[in-house]
């Protein structure tokens, strides 16, 4: 869904505010996101950049889940993948475990290394206990991979990183992936690429219960020039990623 024309930027809020009277009702306001050691940085916090924007504008609430309340570290946990011996990475924060999260109307499910971990059994149930109540659920990167994994995604249209995209579409064989697709749409679902389509995936979220008002607002502000097209993927090629799956 759009609004009509592209609205005048200067116009602020209350633009805003009348861009979003067709769509969804009613809008949503508490956002979750999943966390786990290693996940990706900017699948992440590209993300919530988009929706701390939003913030501004919309009613808006975040909680930040995780296994436990210890600060989860971006730091991959195998030691082939840091053969640099380096110490380098970001932490985020928990404001809820899984045991205690608050009812959700969206739930981000990022990426990263970390969704290979063989630990993430309560992660996967957080999610698949969680998907029924949610208006909406965003996957970025292989986290469509680990959401696949719970059989949430059976029967939907879906896809991933495309640099993990072998691995990625293993986790999930009962669903139709798509190999060139930027980010897809399924009902309520939102798949993305791999990190960086994180944020077109997000834009387009937020265009499609928001407004194009909105998402070309939160764009100006953080002079972000996004794909507008979610068939096609530029890594698609790059990593030759075909169908059907062999």
């Amino acid at each position: 869904m759009r609004s009509p024309g592209l609205p005048t930027i200067s116009a602020g809020i209350t633009v805003l505010i009348s861009a979003v009277v067709c769509y969804a009702d009613p809008l949503p306001v508490n956002f979750g996101v999943v966390v786990f050691p290693a996940f990706q940085a900017l699948d992440v916090f590209g993300p919530l950049d988009v929706l701390n924007m939003l913030s501004t504008q919309f009613k808006t609430n975040l909680f930040i889940i995780a296994d436990t309340m210890d600060p989860v570290s971006t730091k991959s946990r195998a030691a082939a993948m840091n053969s640099t011996g380096s110490d380098f990475g970001q932490s985020i924060v928990p404001t809820h475990t899984f045991q205690n999260a608050p009812p959700l109307d969206v739930l981000i499910v990022p990426g990263g290394q970390g969704t290979r971990a063989p630990d993430l059994a309560t992660t996967r149930a957080f999610i698949k206990d969680t998907f029924p109540s949610l208006q909406y659920l965003l996957t970025i990167c292989t986290g469509s991979a680990l959401v696949a994994s719970t059989g949430v995604l059976d029967g939907r249209n879906a896809t991933s990183n495309k640099a993990s995209w072998v691995w990625a579409t293993s986790q999930g064989p009962e669903v139709n992936w798509i190999p060139k697709a930027r980010w897809t749409q399924d009902g309520n679902i939102w798949t993305s690429s791999g990190v960086a389509a994180g944020m077109d995936a997000t834009y387009a979220f937020v265009e499609a219960i928001y407004g194009l008002a909105a998402a070309d607002w939160i764009l100006s502000k953080v002079e972000y020039e996004r794909h507008t097209d979610p068939h096609w993927d530029p890594w698609g090629e790059y990593y030759n990623t075909t169908w059907p799956i062999v």
